[in-house]
């Protein structure tokens, strides 16, 4: 008898166990909860008792890259990992009833989630399927997800490429009013620019930090909850400053050692002309990096004021080579000439001119002195030869050796009067030579200095 009540009581305490591991499943978790059966009360119902009590929504996000930054279109392309939190009053059960289960994973579409969506979103989010979130027994879900994320992105591009963007990540619900969704960070600002800092993948871009802000938005008298991570990046100028800012330094000081070449001659010309060329390829490439705003970028007004002092650089050079040209055609300064740029342009350069005026002065009167004393005395020995006509032949030689000296003198004085001449007009290309190339280095000067200054604040 006492055989038989042991029997039995092994096979009982064997059903019993066996009963109790049959209850620890995730299966009965879910069958008792009813989520198996794809109810449309938990997919479709916003889960509360009470339908006047709001749903908390957590939500967590780390950025992990910055894709890219299309400055033309104002597009940011960002990686973020992102994490959603709600309670579903609906699904909570006791884990001593299903031997301590606390937490169990169910398909993403099987119950209620929160309509979220990025206000700045262009385009629809991609990322790799993720088909399951986390249900606590408290009824607590936890969502985690990486998104790829297509948003845009104000930027401002005054201190290119030394510049630091701040764009917006705004998260918040489309359809339900802050009655219905309150949205509140999980993270504050520290811990979240520190766990993206960590994770962060380094690109043209680098992470300065990301601030959380909680608001709410109104419209049409009703009013939504919202998130914003606002994301500041700081640009890597390395690539810009070989590729862009090296090239127009070293063009804009080649430009200014041009002005040292002779003024005689095309070579000057030709030479500034293959520089401007040149400098017109780097605008070309600004120009395409850029996008259409009505801020300017320090760097594009650099190369534009570098561009028009070149142009008027080559002005001047062509200028120069008609004044040259002058002194060819028209011996003679004009005197309002002389007066500004001689006198007036010279003193404020402190270029000395006194010692060639006053040598021209004196040149061109004795020339005329000459040159006349030359004609007269041509023309009293030409008469004398035509009165004697019965002199030998030695002494006709004789008379026409004279004459080809005389003619030859006159020549020479002729010359050295154009010669004289053509000094002044090049004392005149010189004065304004230099004119143009002292305003050429203040002009670069100044600007390089607000350029400098621009970037280091």
């Amino acid at each position: 008898m006492t055989r038989w009540l042991i029997f039995i009581l092994v096979n009982y305490l064997a059903l019993g166990l066996t009963a109790s591991q049959e209850t620890c499943s995730y299966w009965d978790v879910m069958s008792n909860l009813s989520i198996a059966d794809a109810n449309p009360r938990l997919m479709s119902v916003r889960p509360v008792t009470d339908w006047r009590e709001p749903s908390i929504v957590r939500i967590d996000v780390s950025l992990h890259a910055t894709l890219d930054l299309d400055e033309k279109l104002q597009i940011l392309t960002s990686l973020v990992r992102f994490q959603m939190s709600w309670k579903n009053q609906f699904l909570t059960w006791d884990p001593q009833n299903f031997c301590g289960i606390s937490k169990i994973f169910i398909p993403v579409d099987s119950v209620w989630k929160p309509d979220l969506f990025v206000s700045e979103m262009t385009e629809d989010p991609q990322s790799p399927t993720v088909p399951f979130m986390s249900l606590s027994s408290d009824g607590t879900i936890n969502q985690w997800k990486p998104i790829r994320i297509v948003s845009t992105c104000s930027l401002d591009i005054y201190k290119f490429p030394f510049d630091t963007q701040k764009c917006n990540l705004t998260f918040g619900p489309y359809v339900h009013t802050v009655q219905d969704i309150v949205v509140v960070p999980k993270s504050n600002s520290s811990a979240v620019t520190q766990a993206s800092q960590e994770n962060y993948a380094k690109s043209e871009w680098l992470l300065g930090k990301v601030d959380v802000l909680s608001n709410n938005v109104s419209t049409e008298e009703k009013e939504w909850s919202q998130v914003t991570y606002q994301i500041t990046i700081r640009r890597v100028p390395i690539l810009y400053v070989i590729n862009l800012i090296v090239p127009a330094g070293f063009l804009v000081l080649v430009d200014v050692a041009s002005m040292f070449i002779p003024m005689e001659g095309g070579e000057r010309l030709g030479f500034k002309i293959t520089v401007v060329l040149g400098f017109s390829v780097l605008l070309l490439i600004l120009n395409d990096l850029l996008p259409n705003s009505e801020v300017t970028p320090i760097l594009g007004v650099f190369c534009a004021v570098c561009l028009v002092i070149m142009i008027i650089s080559i002005v001047d050079s062509i200028f120069i080579s008609y004044m040259l040209h002058l002194s060819a055609v028209r011996p003679d300064v004009p005197q309002w000439l002389k007066i500004w740029v001689l006198k007036h342009l010279a003193f404020i350069l402190r270029i000395d001119t006194g010692e060639v005026s006053e040598s021209n002065v004196a040149g061109v009167r004795n020339t005329n002195k000459a040159t006349s004393v030359v004609e007269k005395e041509a023309d009293i020995q030409t008469r004398r030869c035509l009165q004697k006509e019965h002199d030998s032949a030695e002494i006709k030689l004789l008379k026409k050796v004279l004459l080809e000296l005389l003619m030859i003198r006159r020549h020479m004085i002729m010359s050295k009067r154009e010669e004289e001449a053509k000094s002044e007009w090049n004392m005149v290309a010189f004065v304004l030579d230099r004119f143009i190339l002292i305003c050429y280095l203040l002009t670069v000067f100044i600007i390089l200095i607000t350029v400098v200054v621009v970037w280091a604040f």
